[in-house]
């Protein structure tokens, strides 16, 4: 996929539908899982960061 098919898609999407997709998450996951999702996805986000600057966990080691 393309960012600007991704963009696309988004930006078809109103404060309704958001709302709605909300909602349905909401009702899939639970509100107990949701902050567990949000936390692995922010830890994923990082490691990506840290592995596309060419940073390892070992090289943090070092530097300390």
């Amino acid at each position: 996929m393309t960012t600007a098919f991704i963009l696309g898609i988004l930006g078809g999407l109103g404060a309704p539908e958001i709302i709605i997709i909300l909602i349905i998450v909401l009702l899939l996951f639970g509100g107990k899982k949701i902050p567990e999702l949000m936390k692995g996805l922010g830890r994923g986000v990082k490691d990506f960061k840290e592995a596309s600057k060419g940073e390892t966990s070992s090289d943090e080691a070092e530097k300390k």
